[in-house]
């Protein structure tokens, strides 16, 4: 596919993304779902340093920064759902008058979509509960998505204008679509890229970034939130990404594993159609 049609299809599947809020529509739909939406006239993306999942309990009306979108799109159903991952945090006291975190301590990561939340806690070590769904507003209240975008969406379709863009210093964001032919579903994975790499001499590019919420496309999933893992990502050409899970890993000894601890170690690749845009002029 070249970087034309490659684009149109992703920017179709996202358009309308920035309209969205987490609440239920008018027409009953789940919040976060949308039907499919018509090909945009430019490319789309979330301008991640000024996009917010903004919680409305009286409690604690937190404010969390999106850190990556994963859309799935269910052609069957005639339908898709938006999930936002939430940056992380540590465990804390919240408003305590002193001794803010916990000694027990663990990574706090929500995903937010489809009127749920996914809360991941990953400890020192293997034990649960290390994922739990909730209803939105058993967590915070009912969120309200902030979603911006930039002004500027420039594809960076060549080696050149990711060279370029790089040493520049302008913020990029990837897009990597991912589709399962037996189960007819499709998802676009949608991240800043933290890292890229830049090969003069082999004239190459690597993103590698993370974490993102990875969807089993293999099978339908009741709720579909429940499909989603941790992951980074990494790609060097526009047809295949590669993966690395979190998932329960051994720390050896002498004869025996001690203990498991949860890492970055299931290792996967899929076939993708990979985009990367600047947002600014490349």
């Amino acid at each position: 596919m070249n970087p034309t049609s490659r684009r149109t299809f992703l920017q179709s599947s996202l358009s309308a993304a920035s309209a969205f809020t987490l609440s239920r529509s008018a027409s009953g739909d789940a919040p976060g779902s949308a039907a499919c939406a018509a090909p945009p006239a430019r490319p789309r993306c979330l301008d991640y340093g000024r996009s917010f999942v903004c919680n409305t309990a009286v409690f604690n009306a937190v404010r969390m920064w999106i850190e990556s979108r994963t859309t799935i799109l269910d052609p069957q159903a005639g339908t898709r759902t938006d999930y936002y991952q939430c940056g992380s945090c540590k465990s804390e006291r919240t408003f305590a008058e002193r001794d803010l975190f916990t000694e027990d301590n663990y990574d706090f990561l929500p995903i937010f979509g489809d009127g749920r939340v996914l809360v991941i806690r990953r400890r020192a070590i293997v034990r649960e509960p290390y994922r739990q769904i909730k209803r939105m507003d058993e967590m915070w209240g009912n969120p309200v998505v902030r979603l911006r975008e930039p002004a500027t969406i420039t594809e960076l379709d060549t080696w050149e204008k990711m060279r370029d863009a790089t040493a520049a210093g302008i913020p990029i964001v990837t897009q990597t679509e991912l589709h399962n032919a037996d189960t007819g579903l499709r998802a676009i994975i949608e991240c800043p890229c933290k890292t890229m790499n830049i090969s003069q001499s082999k004239r190459m590019y690597q993103v590698d970034t993370g974490p993102v919420a990875l969807p089993d496309l293999t099978r339908r999933y009741d709720p579909q939130i429940e499909s989603l893992s941790l992951a980074f990502i990494a790609f060097n050409t526009p047809d295949i990404a590669y993966f690395v899970a979190d998932a329960p890993t051994p720390i050896p000894g002498a004869a025996q594993a001690v203990a498991s601890v949860h890492h970055y170690s299931k290792l996967s690749n899929l076939p993708a159609r990979n985009c990367v845009l600047a947002l600014g002029q490349s």
